[in-house]
């Protein structure tokens, strides 16, 4: 299977600074993939470069196997991406935002509209106002808006940022049904081992502008281990035990 994304050594100078160095990772179709780490660590700053926000110092992009140094509008093209939140007009409905932006790119009918729409599960809702909308709701908006032109490569900076453990789960259960069903890559990322692990198929771990290693979250839940403990007196350990789960 060829990767829907590489990264080739990319490298990101700021001054006589690196924020980035020498990146090397690669996205597949179909997978949820993950940039792991703490604020400032560099996952806005790469996603940035990835879509053409920010110039790359050295090393190459490539987008289903174009170069975005080389043919940048061909290579995003595959692309829908929300590096921010999604920016909407509240005064209008998410039907008509979902058209304005429709008439921007080319060949977006309102078949495909409407199927975005069930996509994201907004057909209820799709005709109010953005302005009652929460913040899951608009989030999934901008997926739909994202989703328009067919990306094969989606791009979601902290997509669960402000969200309530409910709207969480909404988001994450639209992302891997995204990936599953249409075969989208997806990028995410975030600074929660836990939203990673819930999330996504694999993961990045950035620190200081530097990959530390990727992992499959299959092959975590492989390593898992049990811890054996040793304990004197049973009888005491037992009631300790009793005390704090009562019906076991």
């Amino acid at each position: 299977m060829n990767p829907l994304l590489q990264l080739k050594n990319v490298r990101k100078d700021i001054g006589k600074k690196t924020i980035i160095h020498d990146l090397s990772l690669e996205v597949f179709p179909g997978e949820v993939f993950g940039f792991l780490g703490p604020n400032g660590a560099g996952k806005t700053t790469t996603i940035r470069m990835i879509v053409g926000l920010m110039g790359i110092t050295s090393g190459e992009v490539l987008i289903n196997g174009i170069s975005i140094q080389k043919d940048f509008e061909k290579a995003i093209q595959h692309v829908g991406a929300i590096v921010e939140n999604p920016e909407m007009y509240k005064f209008l409905t998410g039907y008509q935002n979902l058209l304005h932006y429709a008439r921007m790119a080319k060949g977006v009918t309102k078949e495909r509209i409407d199927e975005v729409v069930k996509l994201v599960g907004l057909e209820k809702r799709i005709h109010d106002k953005v302005k009652t909308y929460s913040l899951g709701m608009r989030q999934r908006l901008g997926l739909a808006q994202a989703l328009l032109h067919r990306p094969s490569l989606l791009i979601l900076d902290e997509p669960t940022n402000g969200l309530d453990p409910a709207g969480i789960r909404e988001i994450r259960d639209y992302l891997r049904k995204l990936a599953k069903e249409e075969g989208l890559g997806i990028i995410v990322s975030s600074h929660l081992l836990s939203e990673m692990e819930m999330m996504c198929d694999r993961f990045a771990i950035i620190q200081h502008g530097r990959l530390v290693g990727i992992e499959s979250v299959q092959e975590l839940s492989k390593q898992a281990q049990k811890v054996l403990l040793t304990v004197e007196p049973v009888e005491q350990a037992l009631n300790v035990i009793k005390n704090i789960y009562p019906h076991m």
